[in-house]
């Protein structure tokens, strides 16, 4: 009575027949259709998790602008690994809501969706939302849909990222490129001082060529003289010094005794003085033997060679040929030099340099014949310079200077006047050997000249004083080098000047 007395009385207000229609559907529909009430509950979450993520969005924008200017400002402190994988945790993060949407949204029939469409959104306070598992989501699908928006947001930070390297780059490479052109200068101006010496002159190859000489004459006694005054300890010592240089004894005393005379006449003041009168006086020894060797007036003019095994005879012989053409003279050689082995073939190829005839034998003929027939060559040619070079021969050895005089005998017969020119080949290294060899080598053949060589190479360059002092030969050439260029004819100025050259 009091349920039939309930419902008339909601039925007199009009609610109670209308409700309970409205209540008893939904309880038959859960009933008889089961899976339709879970696809509808899906529906309305799919609704209620729309409106979370318009409200995740509106308060995402902020946030994200918010973490775009705090990753610009941390961007140099946190490496590209780590900044990577927190944005493709973020982003996945951010897009699950749309990937269980869209598969939600598959699951669901089309006419379901159809039906649902029209009826009101229920308010989030009715009905909470319903949790389903995970396990009915399709996780393959949210991996595919989500990495193309973490590329896109990390190929941005990449972009800053590279901009930020690159110009770190730019700004390392433009002083390297700096460096590298510091570097390259010096390599530029290798080149022109090794140009430097083509461009010496004689002058100064000289000077150069005088280095080690200069060591004990010349220069060298600048510091004996500096400061110091004019007595017995100063003559001493620069006796001992010319000595060392190889001057010779009887050539040290002359320069002594003139510079103890002059000091005693009270005409040197200080050692200064001393030093520009020892410069002259040594420059006089050599002026007596400057004479320049002189080819005319004879046809042909004929030189022979002389000097000791290894001075250089041959060499010179190629060097003054050269010389001699490009004065204009024709000139032959002479291979009269057939004891040593090879002789033969070195002198004739400084012919074929040269171009220059060349009258040979075998090697062990008699070099006299040789000679002979050099001569009758010549004059039937017409050659105006014929050098004749001659085998090395120590000057001790009795039996190699009578082969030397016989050589200048047999030559007479063609000339009387010839040789015009005998000419000695000392090397300056030997020091006072040369004294020896051109005493003795004057005394059998009677020499007319001398020609030092080997100047460049050693410091006894000083026995040129001795050999000019005691025997007055002229010295008709000086080499200082491997060079054409460098035999030269000898001058005592020059010679004089760039041995007392002072270095700045």
């Amino acid at each position: 009575m009091a349920k039939e007395k309930k419902r008339g009385f909601l039925s007199w207000l009009g609610l109670g027949p209308k409700e309970e229609p409205q209540q008893a559907e939904p309880e038959q529909q859960i009933e008889q259709q089961p899976e339709e009430q879970i696809q509808q509950q899906a529906v309305v979450v799919t609704e209620i998790e729309k409106e979370k993520e318009a409200e995740a969005k509106a308060e995402h924008a902020p946030h994200s602008e918010a973490e775009s200017e705090a990753f610009a400002a941390d961007v140099v402190e946190v490496t590209e690994q780590v900044v990577a994988k927190e944005e493709v945790q973020d982003t996945v993060q951010d897009s699950v809501p749309e990937t269980v949407q869209d598969a939600i949204h598959e699951d669901i029939p089309e006419d379901v969706q159809e039906e649902v469409q029209p009826a009101p959104a229920a308010p989030q306070h009715a009905q909470p939302p319903v949790y389903i598992p995970q396990e009915a989501l399709p996780q393959t699908e949210e991996v595919t849909v989500v990495e193309p928006e973490a590329e896109e947001w990390l190929t941005e930070d990449d972009e800053r990222e590279l901009t930020d390297e690159e110009l770190e780059a730019a700004a390392l490479s433009t002083p390297a490129e700096e460096e590298i052109v510091l570097e390259e200068e010096p390599v530029e101006v290798a080149p022109l001082e090794q140009e430097k010496p083509t461009k010496e002159g004689f002058f100064a190859r000289l000077k150069r060529s005088l280095l080690k000489t200069k060591e004990n004459l010349g220069s060298g006694f600048i510091s004996l003289f500096r400061g110091k005054k004019i007595d017995d300890d100063l003559f001493e010592e620069l006796e001992e010094q010319l000595l060392v240089a190889d001057v010779g004894v009887e050539t040290t005393r002359k320069i002594i005794a003139t510079l103890t005379e002059s000091a005693s006449r009270k005409q040197l003041q200080d050692a200064e003085a001393l030093y520009g009168l020892l410069k002259a006086e040594m420059g006089e020894i050599l002026a007596k033997v400057d004479a320049p060797l002189n080819i005319e007036g004879k046809t042909p003019f004929v030189i022979l060679m002389v000097g000791v095994n290894g001075v250089g005879k041959t060499t010179t012989i190629g060097k003054l040929a050269r010389q001699f053409e490009q004065q204009g003279k024709s000139v032959m050689l002479a291979a009269g030099d057939t004891f040593r082995a090879a002789a033969v073939e070195q002198l004739q190829v400084w012919g074929q340099r040269n171009n220059i005839p060349v009258i040979a034998q075998h090697t062990g003929a008699d070099s006299a014949s040789v000679i002979f027939d050099a001569i009758q060559a010549a004059k039937s040619r017409g050659v105006d310079v014929l050098i004749a070079d001659t085998a090395g021969r120590l000057q001790n050895k009795a039996h190699l200077m009578e082969e030397l005089k016989k050589i200048v005998r047999v030559m007479k017969k063609l000339d009387v006047d010839a040789p015009h020119e005998v000419m000695l080949t000392i090397d300056a290294s030997t020091g006072q050997n040369a004294v020896s060899q051109t005493r003795l080598f004057n005394e059998a053949v009677g020499l007319t000249g001398i020609t030092l060589t080997k100047l460049d190479g050693t410091a006894k360059g000083g026995v040129i004083f001795s050999v000019a002092d005691q025997f007055g030969i002229p010295i008709r050439y000086i080499g200082t080098g491997e060079r054409i260029e460098d035999l030269r004819p000898f001058n005592a100025g020059d010679f004089i000047e760039a041995l007392f050259a002072r270095e700045d």
